[in-house]
């Protein structure tokens, strides 16, 4: 993980969105490639289809995903969270809002609304993450 990207904090998804959580927390986490595929026709070469991060524990390392994971993001918005909104739009798409000391943000769900707001009232509206976590 040597090269930063900048990224909007409102367009954050998956293991990005996770691990600029974990950072705004204080959460020690590791980053570990997963899902490798073989590279050309020589094989020696192989290339991470995705990232997992890890929380570090004394007891049995865990999974780092308080964006889809409940006993993880639910605890955040009980200590962040000042409103949680639900709407509706003309689409049939619908998105939740979350505020976090007046750092508005809108997500898919609960959580990444959620999650979004609390980055956004650590980092601003745009945070650096390690560029292979953008999906």
């Amino acid at each position: 993980m040597s090269e930063f990207v900048e990224v909007k904090t409102s367009d954050l998804v998956g293991a990005a969105l996770n691990w600029a959580v974990a950072k705004a927390e204080g959460w020690q986490v590791e980053v570990t490639p997963i899902g490798y595929k073989s590279g050309p026709s020589t094989g020696h070469r192989r290339k991470a289809t995705g990232y997992r991060l890890w929380m570090a524990s004394d007891v049995q390392p865990n999974e780092c995903s308080p964006s889809t994971d409940w006993s993880q993001g639910g605890p955040l918005i009980d200590k962040f969270i000042l409103e949680l909104k639900f709407y509706q739009h003309e689409l049939p798409e619908t998105s939740w809002r979350g505020n976090a000391e007046n750092s508005w943000s809108e997500g898919p769900t609960p959580l990444i609304a959620a999650c979004r707001a609390i980055v956004a009232s650590v980092f601003g509206e745009t945070v650096s993450v390690p560029k292979e976590l953008l999906s």
